[in-house]
């Protein structure tokens, strides 16, 4: 099990991502936009900058729900390779038959 503080922090960054994404978004636009003035780019990257280092969204991490384990993480499922044996030997994963011999 992963530490807690990790799994809220990394909470803490989906969330802020979400909320300020349209804002990160328009700034990034104009600041790539090499029809608007130099002065007017310039003044988005410094926007840009003073935002939330935590609201980009990669600084997001892939987490096991059940675990929290950050490594071997399968996107489908959204969990980590162990967890998914666990569950997947239960019997509780729909789907997924693991074979042993």
């Amino acid at each position: 099990m992963a530490k807690k503080s990790s799994i809220e922090k990394n909470e803490k960054r989906r969330k802020m991502s979400k909320a300020l994404g349209p804002r990160r978004a328009r700034l990034k636009a104009i600041a790539k936009d090499k029809s608007k003035p130099l002065e007017e780019r310039f003044a988005a990257t410094l926007k840009l900058a003073e935002m939330p280092r935590n609201s980009s969204p990669v600084r997001i991490r892939n987490r096991c729900e059940v675990t929290g384990r950050p490594r071997a993480y399968y996107r489908k499922f959204k969990m980590s390779r162990i967890a998914m044996r666990e569950l997947g030997s239960k019997g509780l994963v729909p789907g997924l038959v693991k074979s042993s011999w």
